[in-house]
């Protein structure tokens, strides 16, 4: 993995830089105050860092930081998800782009892979891409969460640690639900009594969603019509048929009147009488066909107070439980589903304590698998530590890892680092006892040693070398460089032994140009390396003497 483009602008007193890590060891080296660690902040802004409005360079409107990182690895998997997850496009070409901008005005922007993000998603990715230690950083190392992430690293303890940590959550949401279940009772009971009652009020009507629709409404209106409909039909029946001059009657003369008609040999008058014969006949069917039909409309009192008394019961469950006599039913269903589920939560609850003491059970036999081998690992990685602390100047520092009893999502221990710098002296709590220069150098230690194992692909580190020198910086700067095999390492130095182990060399340059200042970084090769690796070792005066040791140092450095 390398960084393929990190773009600085505006960020302190660089004005615009560019710069391309590789994958190894990239050393840093530039006079003090040039801007060498605005790169390390640089990073820390795009891995979710707190945005601080005074590093914007003065005079500009916003500091802006850009970075192109090829991904691969464990790093390019756990990324990848965490973008889905985020809805954010995948990274094309297996390239992922950070961008985070921050505005004088106050404000700022972030975007991965060109879409908007949050910080918090940059801090969330830059926890499977970067680890960075600066002269306040080390303080990290006496962390116990840290500590404890480091055995589990070194001894592959990945497995058993997620093991355990997945039965921890799956109590912990047993535990929840059975607190739910065992809540409080009364309401329960409550909400028991709503649902019984809402059950038995709707059933004792025996509601049918096709009796009680369509149809009960079309019975009722045409009952509530049946007394206008038997007077219109009777009045249709006397003006047909039965009163005074009805159309019958009327038919009747008129086909006398044709009848004469025909006998004093009128034209078409035989066909005439024909036809009031048929309509005489039509009159008396019509009349026939009313009368029945109007007989059907007689409602009893009794089943128009049914009716009356059925349409309102059923209006008054649509105005309490839905809007159609189908709403009210699924209404009855979703009651009778939940008093059911109601009087299971004794069986769920019985239940959960069962699963509970399962999953407790299941814990602690992961936990002691876990333990078992984090104490293989603690030991074995004691020793590597104690070997790499013995090249590194404390040939007889003594470290160790003490276990104590815990109960977390991360198993039953808790650690702590134990170090005895001088022979004779018992082991105690790291933090405790450590200086400065000591935690530097068995962090650097840790490291080396984790190098192997550690699943976050590049190393920062910021004058991690602070308080050693001489053989003791060229073992640092070895060491540097030996972790660059797996990793991509940056590494901001002010040691000449540290920055000749480097693969790649970067030079910081500050400059003046009216008035203003700004910083360059370049990377440097051949004679311009052996100037900056001289001028580290002896100031501005870059004589034979420091110009030969610069080449010895570099050559020193290379040879692993």
């Amino acid at each position: 993995m390398e960084i393929l483009r990190l773009q600085v602008r505006d960020l302190a007193v660089v004005e615009n830089a560019e710069v391309r890590f590789k994958f190894g060891l990239n050393v840093v080296t530039g006079e003090t105050g040039a801007g060498k660690s605005v790169l390390i902040g640089a990073l820390a802004l795009l891995t979710g860092a707190r945005a601080d409005h005074g590093v914007i360079r003065h005079g500009a409107a916003q500091a802006s930081v850009t970075a192109e990182i090829v991904l691969s690895g464990e790093a390019a998997d756990s990324i990848s998800a965490i973008l889905e997850d985020a809805g954010i496009d995948p990274c094309e070409n297996g390239v992922l782009i950070l961008r985070r901008t921050v505005s004088a005005s106050g404000g700022g922007r972030c975007t991965v892979n060109n879409c908007p993000a949050t910080v918090g998603l940059l801090a969330k990715i830059g926890t499977h891409l970067v680890d960075m230690h600066g002269p306040h950083d080390n303080q990290s190392l006496l962390d116990r969460g840290f500590q404890l992430s480091a055995v589990d690293a070194y001894g592959h303890c990945h497995a058993e640690r997620e093991k355990f940590r997945s039965l921890w959550k799956r109590r912990e949401a047993l535990i929840s639900e059975l607190k739910r279940l065992s809540g409080n009772t009364e309401n329960v009971e409550q909400r028991i009594d709503i649902l019984k009652y809402r059950i038995d009020e709707i059933e004792s009507l025996s509601l049918s969603e096709e009796a009680d629709g369509y149809t009960l409404v079309e019975e009722y209106a045409a009952a509530s019509n049946s007394a206008r409909l038997i007077e219109l039909g009777s009045a249709v029946v006397q003006a047909l048929s039965e009163g005074e001059n009805s159309a019958i009657d009327t038919m009747a003369c008129t086909a006398r009147m044709i009848s004469e008609m025909r006998s004093l040999s009128a034209p078409d008058a035989a066909e005439w009488e024909k036809e009031a014969h048929s309509i005489s006949v039509q009159i008396s069917e019509l009349s026939r066909a009313v009368s029945d039909c109007a007989s059907g409309f007689e409602v009893s009192q009794e089943r128009m107070q049914w009716l009356e008394k059925r349409m309102a019961d059923v209006e008054h469950i649509k105005s309490k439980y839905g809007k159609t006599v189908g709403d009210v039913l699924k209404t009855l269903q979703a009651a009778k589903d939940e008093l059911e589920d109601l009087g299971k939560i004794g069986e769920r609850a019985a239940e959960a304590r069962e699963n509970i003491a399962r999953t407790e059970s299941e814990m602690a036999e992961a936990g002691a698998l876990l333990t078992a081998a984090r104490k293989k690992a603690a030991q074995s990685l004691s020793a590597a530590v104690e070997e790499q602390l013995a090249e590194l100047g404390l040939p007889r520092a003594a470290f160790s890892v003490a276990f104590s009893k815990g109960c977390n999502e991360n198993g039953l221990d808790e650690i702590e680092f134990m170090f005895g710098p001088n022979p004779g002296d018992p082991p105690s709590p790291l933090r405790t006892i450590a200086s400065s220069g000591e935690i530097s150098r068995v962090m650097l230690a840790i490291k080396t040693v984790l190098s192997g194992h550690d699943r976050i692909p590049i190393l920062v580190f910021d004058e991690i070398d602070a308080n050693v020198g001489g053989e003791i910086a060229l073992s640092v700067g070895r060491k540097l460089r030996r972790t660059g095999l797996t990793h991509t390492v940056i590494c901001i130095t002010h040691l000449p032994q540290v920055a000749a182990c480097g693969s790649y060399h970067f030079s910081v340059i500050k400059k003046e140009n009216n008035g203003r200042v700004s910083t360059e970084i370049n990377e440097i090769l051949g004679h311009e390396r052996e100037n900056e690796i001289a001028r580290m070792l002896g100031g501005a005066n870059l004589t034979s003497v420091a110009m030969e040791h610069a080449r010895e140092l570099i050559s020193a450095g290379s040879a692993q």
